[in-house]
């Protein structure tokens, strides 16, 4: 195990308190932006970022209130441990429920995303939806066993096949389709003028973003399948920076590439984006 479970749970607690402090700070600044352009800006990018941010917000509600319960309220009734071992106690589902649907929301605009980059490819659209789709109900299925865990139970030892299916389905979504973003970007560098450089700061953030959010699904995953309850203060930092990586790709679009540059040209002779602006990037890369 390592780290004993309560101090694992308030060391959760302060690295998702930190991780959320900064994207609360981005989001503001994303809704600034985004509030002076049009199109999918509003109808898309707006919602989602604050569909985000409130279930984030939900998330760290419901870790202050366990923390206050488990080392304030019931500290003499239980000890801080054994209350945070109850699997089935409403607040542990709870939050994994928030947990769940983050993913599935962050992970459905990330494949629509690469649905639109790469000609509204059906294969891409149909691949998509079935591991959402598959996600999507293995996640719920995790919240349901853990409704249903005893007392002896630990999450290690419950619903242990679906949890590891849906962190390594998570982590190739995001992995396939940053990389499926990233070569189409990388193929149209000989349709412009400047070459890749044109695209380089694009490029570099969906590269990035990708990066750091496959990277926290691994870590959880790798101390999941070794036994650590480190895994919860992953597995609560991630949260936040779902958002974080939203929030970050809109506002280094905005800044690197401009309002008014044009970056795109015809990628091929039936012009998958023609003459994109900053606004049209935003919309298509805006989430990673």
């Amino acid at each position: 195990m390592g780290i004993p479970l309560d101090k694992a749970s308030l060391l959760a607690l302060f690295l998702e308190t930190l991780f959320y402090g900064v994207f609360f700070t981005l989001y503001c600044l994303t809704i600034s932006i985004l509030l002076k352009k049009s199109g999918i800006n509003q109808q898309l990018l707006i919602p989602v970022a604050t569909v985000l941010l409130c279930i984030a917000t939900a998330h760290l509600i419901v870790d202050f209130v366990r923390i206050l319960e488990a080392f304030v309220f019931k500290v003499d009734m239980i000890s801080a441990d054994v209350y945070y071992s109850n699997l089935a106690a409403p607040l542990e589902y709870a939050k994994t429920a928030l947990y769940v649907t983050q993913t599935i929301l962050a992970d459905c605009v990330l494949v629509w995303r690469c649905y639109v980059l790469n000609n509204r490819s059906l294969l891409v659209a149909a691949t998509g939806i079935i591991v959402l789709t598959t996600n999507a109900v293995t996640g719920y299925i995790i919240v349901w066993s853990l409704s249903l865990a005893s007392s002896s139970s630990t999450v290690f030892t419950t619903a242990h096949s679906w949890i590891t299916i849906f962190f390594t389905l998570t982590m190739v979504t995001s992995v396939t389709c940053t990389t499926l973003i990233a070569w189409r970007i990388y193929r149209t560098r000989r349709f412009t003028s400047g070459g890749l450089a044109a695209y380089l700061p694009i490029f570099i953030v969906v590269v990035e973003s990708g990066a750091i959010y496959a990277t926290g699904v691994l870590s959880i995953l790798l101390t999941y399948l070794s036994g650590s309850n480190g895994q919860y203060a992953v597995l609560d930092a991630v949260s936040p920076i779902m958002g974080i990586v939203f929030c970050l790709i809109i506002l280094q679009v905005h800044f690197q590439v401009g309002g008014n540059y044009q970056i795109a040209r015809p990628l091929d002779s039936r012009g998958i984006i023609t003459g994109s602006t900053e606004s049209d990037v935003c919309g298509t890369w805006a989430v990673a």
